[in-house]
């Protein structure tokens, strides 16, 4: 219980300088919002895509833990599975297809789930690469930082926000990185946002 107290603690601080990127407005697309923020230290952007969901807050929990279903609607994803589940804590694997000649990533994530004062749901994620062995035809996805916030608003829509900054291992082109760090957001809140509404 100790251990997972003191990683809560962590990713809250990670979670709190998130926030505080001076996110700029990319792309405003079919009612979700895209915005990027340079990361200190990092070639690579932070993404936050942000939707309004007419849906309740209990559906889209259970979309986002049918683990292997869900890759249906992540951009990019090709295979993903549940590694163990403790308390509020879980660790998934993930697979993720990349345009030729880029060699696929995986990735293994820790997310820990937590109820806000509000009643709204946060998902916290980072990166564990060194929990698996890596993949011979993949390459380990070294960090993630990022979160998933859900907040149910009176109308009977739910909004959410997917938020995300990502050292993706080996070598990406320039092309290839800026256009992920839009369609990762945008693509993945259609795909829940269709599976919540029934589209």
């Amino acid at each position: 219980m100790i251990r997972i107290s003191a990683l809560a603690m962590m990713l809250c601080a990670s979670a709190a300088h998130a926030a505080e990127r001076p996110w700029q407005l990319e792309r405003e697309e079919d009612g979700i919002r895209v915005y990027l923020a340079e990361v200190p230290g990092s070639k690579y952007k932070a993404y936050r895509g942000v939707v309004t969901v007419k849906s309740d807050l209990p559906h889209l929990l259970a979309l986002q833990e049918d683990v292997s279903g869900s890759c249906a609607w992540i951009f990019s994803c090709q295979q993903q599975r549940l590694l163990e589940t403790k308390d509020d804590v879980s660790e998934i694997y993930t697979r993720f297809e990349m345009p030729w000649p880029v060699k696929s990533r995986d990735s293994v994530i820790q997310v820990t789930t937590r109820t806000e004062p509000d009643g709204s749901v946060t998902r916290l994620l980072k990166a564990v690469p060194e929990r698996l062995p890596e993949e011979k035809d993949f390459v380990r996805v070294s960090r993630v930082d990022g979160q998933w916030h859900m907040k149910p608003l009176s109308d009977g829509e739910v909004e959410v926000t997917y938020e995300v900054h990502t050292e993706p291992g080996g070598s990406v082109p320039s092309w290839l990185a800026n256009s992920f760090v839009v369609d990762a957001p945008l693509e993945t809140l259609k795909g829940l946002r269709a599976q919540a509404e029934g589209r």
